[in-house]
């Protein structure tokens, strides 16, 4: 059956080293997108693949120039010396509906597993009602050996989400799910935000980037979350927001356990 994913390749594919596969598309707080799209800067990733899908938003964005653009979804990588290299999954949305979001996993554990990825790391937010002072990160995933890698001591992450979260919803979810079915090792990092839909988590965004250095030490200086950052993910916000606008489906996301907490991936 033909997919319905359009896939570009954008330059040579590269021969990468053990990759990690992180993903970080627009949620609650934006947390896991203002993470990966850090990690894309920061290394100054070179873009891989780009997507497009009849399945997207049935709208464009209009850009600083007065031009429309599509919505994306891109992935960059970047190579290290001694280190697991990286591919790393953006985007301004996520798939609309079940179908989309189920094939788009499907592609993306194609290429984790073309690129014999390691293991494959989502993120995303928890809504609070307030914002959190110090943010929480939670941990799932889908194979035993991998949870007790991110809960073990030092490793800045709480180790109950049972009760915490209900169903994940979504791509964040969803890949875990699936790369269960296929093989593909998966660990979800979910930050504690604000829940309000134009909140900027750039607190949670910098403890997921935490976790993320304490396990694979690439060096990052945290530091560097500039205003440049924060002003890109404002744009981005407000493209989430249009979105939103339009989209009549139920929003990716999880119901809370808690009165206070709700996840949106």
């Amino acid at each position: 059956m033909k997919s319905e994913w359009e896939i570009t390749t954008e330059t040579t594919e590269p021969k990468l080293n053990k990759p990690v596969f992180i993903e970080g598309l627009p949620g609650i707080g934006n947390v896991g997108k203002i993470a990966v799209d850090f990690l894309i800067e920061e290394f100054k990733a070179k873009k891989l693949y780009t997507f497009f899908s009849h399945k997207f938003p049935h709208s464009v964005f209009v850009n600083e120039e007065n031009l429309v653009e599509t919505p994306k979804l891109e992935i960059y990588y970047k190579t290290f010396k001694g280190k697991p290299d990286l591919l790393l999954l953006t985007g301004d949305i996520q798939p609309i509906d079940e179908e989309s979001c189920y094939s788009f996993c499907e592609e993306i554990i194609k290429i984790a597993k073309k690129y014999a990825c390691t293991e494959i790391v989502t993120t995303g937010g928890i809504g609070l009602q307030q914002v959190p002072e110090k943010p929480k990160v939670y941990c799932t995933a889908n194979d035993k050996e991998l949870f007790q890698q991110y809960i073990k001591k030092g490793m800045l992450v709480e180790k109950n989400i049972f009760g915490v979260v209900g169903p994940i919803v979504g791509v964040s979810g969803v890949l875990l799910g699936l790369g269960k079915r296929r093989g593909v090792k998966g660990v979800s990092l979910l930050a504690e935000t604000f829940g309000h839909p134009m909140f900027l988590g750039i607190k949670g965004a910098k403890e997921l980037l935490r976790v993320i250095e304490k396990k694979f030490n690439y060096g990052l200086d945290l530091k560097k979350m500039s205003k440049e950052i924060v002003q890109v993910e404002k744009e981005l916000m407000k493209k989430t927001k249009e979105w939103l606008s339009e989209d009549k489906s139920t929003p990716a996301g999880a119901q809370a356990k808690k009165k206070d907490m709700s996840y949106i991936g």
